[in-house]
């Protein structure tokens, strides 16, 4: 699935909603998040392509 209609594990969510948070963000992304979070290597990609819709959604709504 891609899209909308794609659905991301909890782990990806969580990674995604902690790296939103990071300011800056911790350089390189993907081993930190891996580290952090028991991702693979294509999650990790997911969780920080997630973090930038939240940043955006975030500048956008306030």
């Amino acid at each position: 699935m891609t899209g909308v209609d794609h659905e991301h594990s909890e782990s990806v969510v969580l990674a995604a909603q902690w790296l939103a948070e990071q300011n800056p963000a911790p350089q390189p992304i993907i081993p930190e998040l891996r580290k952090r979070f028991p991702l693979t290597a294509l999650q990790a990609c997911e969780a920080a392509a997630l973090s930038n819709r939240y940043r955006f959604l975030r500048k956008a709504h306030g």
